[in-house]
């Protein structure tokens, strides 16, 4: 990373003066055997006429070709993740960068303890769907190169799901067939895309006349699933937005335990599209995230960017899939 106290010339304006990538240049000073030779010889040039001088830190690590990125999660169990951590190993192998995968078990204190055993010896994290406050993560980010998954953080690098209008389109769908009311079973309080999917069912129920509630927050598991089921049975409404398609399963398996069916009875939308989301039955509609294209993303502006001024976050679009679990509004 750059010194943001340096004063000359950066690779971004050698980029700009020679007409090329900010990564070319890196490759043209640092192997110069990976761009033609008519480049090589354009760039230095260029370099030399700014009075640029690289340094190895100055370069990015996908030109340095050498660098360890920490992945961490809050749960490998969770089929979520392993989207993300496909795409971000791949993005990894094509920079020629290790990617070592953390479990932090939805721990707070569990994050802090590895950053700290970490930080020592990798170039930098990826924190997807982080427990650690903003103002902890700013902190991080100042002293190693941080990208954040599923959340924004003010100051800091972030690459997220578009949540409020993927909830939006399950909304709409839900008004398609003449759903009126919606309850949304919530996940992690601490969660930014909990959140933002709270958020977006509230503006369509505003924007749409629709009438909107929420239950929890839950563990995002089956078995917050069955808890959320629970609490619904006593104020049901024909309609349900899970936080992810786990509470979604699991919410399906406690309500059809307790005689309700679906969708007949109740349609329920869960949020990622993992494998199992196809494979129960009835089979679950659901918001399918961009999971991996997040998980290479991520590791993408790790590997070639130089600076540390925070781009916008990169928002990625979301599709709703449509599968058995909802239906029309059928009166009790």
């Amino acid at each position: 990373m750059a010194d943001s106290g340096r004063t000359g010339p950066t690779i971004y304006d050698v980029a700009r003066a020679a007409g090329v990538a900010p990564s070319t240049v890196s490759r043209a000073l640092a192997k110069p055997g990976r761009v033609s030779f008519r480049t090589a010889e354009h760039v230095r040039r260029v370099a030399d006429e700014l009075g640029y001088r690289s340094s190895r830190m100055d370069l990015p690590m996908s030109a340095r070709g050498t660098g360890v990125l920490a992945l961490i999660v809050a749960d490998i169990a969770n089929p979520v993740f392993i989207g993300m951590i496909r795409g971000a190993e791949r993005e990894a192998a094509q920079h020629a960068l290790t990617l070592a995968i953390i479990e932090t078990q939805e721990s707070k204190e569990g994050e802090q303890r590895a950053i700290a055993r970490l930080e020592a010896t990798v170039d930098g994290f990826i924190l997807a769907s982080s427990r650690l406050s903003d103002q902890m993560i700013r902190a991080l980010a100042k002293r190693k190169p941080v990208v954040v998954l599923n959340r924004t953080v003010g100051e800091v690098p972030s690459v997220v799901s578009d949540n409020v209008q993927a909830i939006k389109k399950a909304t709409e769908h839900l008004v398609e067939l003449k759903h009126t009311s919606i309850c949304y079973l919530a996940g992690p309080e601490a969660s930014y895309a909990n959140g933002m999917r709270w958020r977006g069912l509230k503006e369509a129920g505003m924007e749409l006349e629709l009438h909107v509630r929420r239950l929890g927050p839950f563990l995002p598991t089956m078995r917050g699933g069955a808890d959320a089921a629970e609490l619904w049975l006593k104020h049901p409404t024909a309609a349900v937005i899970a936080y992810n398609d786990l509470m979604a399963i699991g919410f399906m398996q406690a309500v059809t335990a307790a005689g309700r069916r679906v969708p007949r009875d109740v349609s329920v939308i869960g949020f990622d599209n993992i494998v199992d989301a196809e494979l129960v039955e009835p089979g679950l509609t659901t918001i399918a995230a961009p999971l991996v294209s997040i998980g290479s993303t991520a590791v993408e502006y790790l590997a070639t960017r130089t600076d540390r001024e925070a781009p916008e976050p990169v928002l990625l679009p979301a599709r709703l899939v449509l599968r058995d679990s909802t239906g029309p509004r059928v009166r009790w």
